[in-house]
């Protein structure tokens, strides 16, 4: 059940804010998607983690690219 509020709440973000700011995510997939995947694929606990960890690498001096689930 707190799987489906996180998304649905990513999800409203990704329709509604996202938009309005300038693309500048570092990685493949967008950090919020791959919030969504984690959640999904690896549950509550494991999934948040890896968004953390996730969101934390997400800055200038970091090269970005594919990273997965």
């Amino acid at each position: 059940m707190l799987v489906s509020v996180i998304t649905k709440t990513i999800l409203l973000y990704q329709k509604y804010i996202s938009p309005l700011k300038t693309p500048s995510c570092r990685f493949y997939p967008s950090c919020s998607t791959y919030t969504i995947q984690a959640l999904e694929k690896k549950g509550i606990i494991k999934g948040l983690f890896l968004s953390v960890r996730r969101i934390l690498r997400c800055h200038p001096f970091n090269p970005g690219g594919y990273d997965p689930v």
